[in-house]
């Protein structure tokens, strides 16, 4: 058999294989390896370039000797970052077109990727660099309030006479770090502060993010602007551990906390069973 001809088929069946459809049946589980400890997550089918491109760089250790370079409690653990590792600096800059769906949102243990911002990213395409939220639980008020414009009129609101007392006390508490304390105050004066501003600050908050916000907790504010591609199924209390170490400069550890992965394909009814995690109907094969 000539060299062409075995190519030809070695190329029909690669053609053959691509084309066969996905089996509904199994998932991939990817493990991710910590000192503190192993966090497992499920990526979601309806985000597939994301789901595509994580497992195919844990599988190929691309990931493996990254860290965790990112670290905001209460808020998020950030790592990834392939392009610091010697001679990948062109991996690292390779980005994902945006993914981003209103059925995913950044509840607690959400799997997203980071990106630069708007103004030199409008498509907001997503780079190799992940992200776990960790959040906290939210009330209604706060989900039905725009923050950004809250915290906006807040200023004005601090600086007539009648209010200095409580500026002195809010300046004092962040310089804390006590920002949660500083926006509970805000939500408090919500109508006081909307009727010296003039402004509105409300904004739409469906019932599902009412739904999961209020009881699973999360960062409903980055709703919509990045890509949540997929979800922790166990060991968000090693998430906990890694948000709550010591940090410097640009919130990165004192301490290097590095990471490894490895994927394996389990059925989904076992994921469901072993995990918890329920996959979508229309995710879920007949049996």
């Amino acid at each position: 058999m000539s060299i062409r001809i075995k190519n030809i088929l070695v190329l029909t069946s690669i053609m053959i294989v691509g084309c066969q459809p996905k089996n509904k049946d199994t998932d991939t589980l990817v493990t991710i390896h910590t000192t503190f400890g192993d966090i497992k997550v499920v990526l979601f089918d309806d985000t597939p370039k994301h789901k595509e491109s994580f497992i195919t760089m844990a599988k190929e250790g691309l990931y493996d000797s990254t860290t965790f370079h990112r670290v905001m409690n209460n808020f998020m653990i950030q790592g990834g970052d392939v392009g610091a590792k010697p001679g990948l600096e062109k991996e690292g800059k390779r980005l994902i077109p945006a993914e981003i769906r209103p059925n995913h949102l950044h509840v607690r243990g959400a799997l997203a990727a980071a990106r630069a911002p708007d103004n030199v990213n409008p498509e907001k395409k997503s780079s190799i660099q992940f992200y776990i939220v960790q959040g906290s639980v939210r009330t209604v008020n706060e989900l039905k309030t725009d923050l950004d414009k809250l915290n906006y009129a807040a200023l004005m609101y601090l600086q007539s006479e009648p209010n200095l007392a409580l500026r002195d006390s809010v300046i004092a508490l962040q310089e804390q770090g006590k920002m949660e304390e500083v926006q509970s105050i805000y939500l408090n004066l919500k109508d006081e502060i909307a009727a010296y501003s003039g402004l509105s600050l409300d904004k739409y908050a469906s019932p599902e993010q009412i739904r999961l916000y209020t009881t699973i907790g999360g960062q409903p504010h980055l709703d919509g602007d990045y890509t949540v591609f997929g979800q922790v199924v166990e060991g968000m209390d090693v998430v906990d551990k890694i948000a709550q170490v010591q940090t410097g400069l640009r919130n990165r550890p004192i301490n290097d906390i590095y990471l490894t992965m490895t994927v394996e394909e389990l059925p989904r009814k076992e994921i469901t069973e072993k995990y918890g995690y329920q996959y979508p109907a229309e995710q879920t094969s007949n049996e």
